[in-house]
């Protein structure tokens, strides 16, 4: 059950440039989900609405919520600044997380893309199936992948090159000649669309979280839409809601 509530940031670091690991002391660390994410407030009233993040990681027993965010604008460049002790206003935990459950026993890819890195790692620690690790960055600075490779073995991908394969996911696995019977995935639309034809192509399953803008987070103003298969419940339209119907959904729903 979602949550508006005042939490307090318990740490935070920059890990690598406009990149920042927050992790926040809150009883919503105790029914978080690999997958599902968490708004963000910011203290500037002109900025009425919260900034969606995705959950990276928990504690449960501590009562913590790691998250790991890329500074994009003026709200999440507040967040920047937040140092142990100050005060954030959240709302969560929102949206379906990943169907982990599924995976048990299987050989998996679990594939994420820049700041679609993050949701991986907690589920990486949930699931119970023989994990291969698939990231992409722009650059050299691998955020989060020392964290990862204590669950799987790491396959990286960057744009330049400079570490691992160079080019994408996808690129990756070519170069490693990599299989899988199931792919969970989180990143810009581009790989997750050549995610979708690849498992389309090998005739497996893929679950992929979808990243988009939102405004509400709750599903009240149809704002993040995702074109479906079936009809909305709600909209009565081929579209389901993003925040609430998603982020993850098996890829053959919906036309990306």
């Amino acid at each position: 059950m979602k949550k508006k509530i005042t939490a307090q940031v318990a740490a935070q670091r920059e890990t690598a440039p406009d990149i920042y690991d927050m992790w926040i002391a809150t009883e919503l660390a105790q029914d978080a989900l690999p997958g599902q994410f968490i708004c963000l407030y910011t203290k500037d009233k002109s900025a009425l609405l919260p900034r969606p993040i995705s959950i990276c990681e928990t504690d449960a027993e501590r009562g913590l919520v790691r998250i790991v965010y890329r500074i994009a604008g003026k709200g999440t460049r507040e967040f920047s600044s937040y140092r142990e002790g100050d005060t954030v206003e959240i709302l969560g935990n929102l949206g379906n997380g990943f169907p982990f459950e599924k995976a048990e026993g299987k050989k998996v890819f679990l594939m994420g893309g820049g700041i679609g890195i993050p949701p991986m790692l907690e589920l990486a620690k949930r699931m119970q199936a023989d994990k291969q690790i698939i990231v992409g960055y722009r650059d050299g600075n691998t955020f989060l992948r020392e964290d990862l490779e204590k669950y799987g073995k790491v396959y990286i991908a960057t744009e330049d090159g400079s570490v691992g394969s160079r080019g994408n996911v996808m690129d990756a696995v070519r170069e490693h000649d990599l299989r899988a019977d199931m792919i969970f995935a989180c990143g810009p639309m581009p790989m997750l669309r050549a995610v979708k034809k690849y498992a389309g192509e090998m005739g497996i399953p893929a679950y992929i979280s979808l990243e988009e803008r939102m405004a509400c987070g709750v599903g009240a103003c149809l704002g993040c839409v995702a074109k479906t298969k079936q009809v909305d419940a709600h909209s009565h339209v081929h579209n389901a809601r993003i925040c609430t119907d998603g982020p993850v959904f098996e890829a053959g729903e919906v036309d990306i």
